[in-house]
């Protein structure tokens, strides 16, 4: 497809960025661009980490670690749909194996064919290929990855050893919550340690949450009828709720994804205050309590009894 050069401070919607600085991309979309959101909020330094990898060519991996719910798939994604770059999005697991990221036979109009699996799709076409939760992959799946991270061709035995050869535009990127040195906080359960030397084909970027004020601009967006106390309260609420998870004393925590669907909720269900209900209380457990212990939910009525009243 034809390229296009997009300017950064448009595209991003980023201040302070000149004019002239600018990034490629493609000139029309296609089927396989992320949905854009017109209300994400990049942030700069992340952003400037991940379009230096990319204007450098893409030729190694990129790593994306970080807490669950902090913007790391989001992140790719929203450049990708700004840029039109089509996107193999592929959620990894612990049985996952490499036939299934490369394609199989299957019955198609009454006869046996190789239908591409998705890096396969993304090799050939030259599109971004994104493996989610990479650190529950077992490591000598990832290991059989190595020479597709950093650009290799891929051979497919069941095709007589057909060789695909990485389109333009191909290349791999992770995501984590590990930075693949396994769990050692038991936060992340099935985890696996991965193979350092799978490790070292990557270019790391830590993501964590965004910031006070970042949250705040971000709410703002998605939920302008919150007064903005209450939503400077939701993101202490988040800030505390975080603090206790990473120290162990919470098995659930309030990301960034989750503070958003909150905020939602919470205006949707404004009118239930005229039913002598709280509209954040009733929001609050449908975006996060019911799914956490009972002693768990008693607590966190308690820290949003201490931050609300």
């Amino acid at each position: 497809m034809q390229e296009k050069t997009f300017s950064i401070a448009k595209t991003f919607d980023l201040e302070g960025i000149p004019e002239e600085l600018t990034v490629r991309g493609l000139a029309e979309r296609s089927p396989f661009v992320p949905a854009l959101d017109p209300d994400y909020q990049f942030r700069k330094e992340l952003l400037s980490d991940l379009l230096a990898w990319h204007m450098l060519g893409g030729t190694e991996g990129l790593y994306l670690t970080g807490p669950t719910g902090s913007g790391k798939s989001t992140l790719v994604t929203q450049v990708a749909a700004r840029l039109n770059i089509p996107v193999q999005r592929v959620t990894a697991h612990s049985r996952l194996e490499t036939p299934e990221l490369v394609g199989h036979y299957a019955l198609v109009n009454g006869s046996m064919s190789f239908v591409d699996g998705p890096l396969t799709t993304a090799m050939r076409e030259g599109h971004w290929f994104l493996l989610d939760e990479i650190d529950l992959l077992d490591p000598a799946t990832a290991a059989g990855l190595n020479g597709i991270v950093e650009g290799s061709p891929l051979v497919i035995p069941e095709k007589g050893g057909e060789m695909v050869v990485p389109a333009p535009g191909f290349c791999f990127i992770a995501t984590g919550n590990t930075a693949g040195a396994g769990d050692q906080s038991g936060l992340y359960q099935g985890t696996m340690r991965q193979n350092l030397a799978f490790l070292d084909r990557f270019w790391m970027v830590e993501v964590g949450y965004p910031e006070e004020e970042q949250e705040q601009m971000i709410l703002a967006r998605v939920a302008p009828g919150i007064p903005e106390d209450i939503r400077t309260g939701m993101i202490a609420y988040a800030m505390e709720v975080r603090r206790l998870f990473m120290a162990g004393q919470l098995e659930v925590t309030l990301s960034t994804r989750t503070l958003v669907r909150w905020a939602k909720m919470s205006e949707f269900f404004r009118p239930l205050a005229n039913q002598g209900k709280n509209p954040l209380q009733h929001a609050l457990e449908r975006a996060l309590s019911f799914r956490a212990e009972p002693e768990t939910r008693s607590s966190l009525a308690e820290i949003a009894q201490r931050i609300f009243g």
